[in-house]
């Protein structure tokens, strides 16, 4: 017994270490890992509660998902304004997104996603909810190049609605244009109505075009106006394209003066 216990007293931690050894590794084959796993990741567990950090995510995704429901309601209210326009439920024209812009030329022109395979072809008049944006400059299969209103190149004939002056609009890359009217003394007024003219042999008559915002009346030989265009060209998404030459059959319509 005296030998015993002084082997005991000798070998007893040795022993036991051995002994967890070899039961921690039976436990680990056993587990696969997961219990040392469960270990490591609750001595890395973060200081903050779970409960809020879990409310913080959520939060963040409903905040994300509102955003993403807001900007599709935007969308959609957008598209349906232009098929619910009458010359799209007849067929007359067809709904396009916009493919692509250029910022160098973003007052200039737009890339639409439908050519010719859809019936778009050059001189084509493009719209969008509240007037005229520009007309069809160059087409390929599936995709078209639309001018803009805005781009300084573009000239369109129009009048006025309540006086029924006329005059040349001119774009000015930005939200407002020039128009420079033909007579010397053109009865205009702030706020008046603007569309293009049946004189204009690119666009048909009586597309809103916007409204007058600024004149010039002092110019000796050419009165000039400042007008607030009716679409809002820098938001854009999607537009109205006539088909073919289905412009000419358009009825004219003049809004009603203010």
């Amino acid at each position: 017994m005296l030998f015993l216990f002084r082997w005991w007293e000798r070998y007893r931690l040795g022993l036991i270490l051995a002994i967890l050894c070899l039961g921690g590794a039976w436990v680990f084959s056993r587990s696969q890992g997961v219990g040392l796993l469960e270990v490591f990741r609750f001595a890395h567990r973060p200081v903050q509660p779970d409960a809020v950090r879990q409310k913080e995510l959520v939060d963040a995704q409903t905040k994300q998902l509102r955003q993403q429901l807001a900007d599709l309601e935007s969308r959609n209210q957008t598209l349906q304004e232009l098929v619910d326009h009458k010359s799209v439920k007849s067929k007359q024209a067809i709904a396009v997104s916009i493919l692509g812009r250029s910022g160098d030329n973003w007052w200039q022109q737009l890339t639409l996603s439908k050519g010719e395979n859809h019936g778009i072809k050059v001189g084509s008049v493009v719209f969008a909810p509240g007037g005229l944006v520009g007309r069809v400059t160059a087409v390929s299969q599936n995709t078209s190049r639309v001018l803009l209103v805005t781009d300084p190149t573009s000239r369109i004939g129009v009048i006025v609605t309540r006086s029924r002056h006329m005059g040349i609009f001119q774009g000015q890359s930005s939200t407002e244009a020039l128009i420079t009217f033909f007579d010397k003394d053109p009865d205009v007024k702030v706020g008046d109505a603007v569309v293009t003219s049946s004189l204009s042999r690119l666009f048909p008559p009586g597309l809103p075009v916007g409204k007058i915002k600024t004149l010039k009346l002092e110019q000796n030989y050419n009165p000039q106006a400042i007008v607030e265009l009716a679409v809002p060209i820098s938001k854009l998404e999607w537009v109205s394209v006539y088909l073919n030459d289905q412009t000419s059959l358009l009825q004219k319509t003049v809004p009603a003066s203010p």
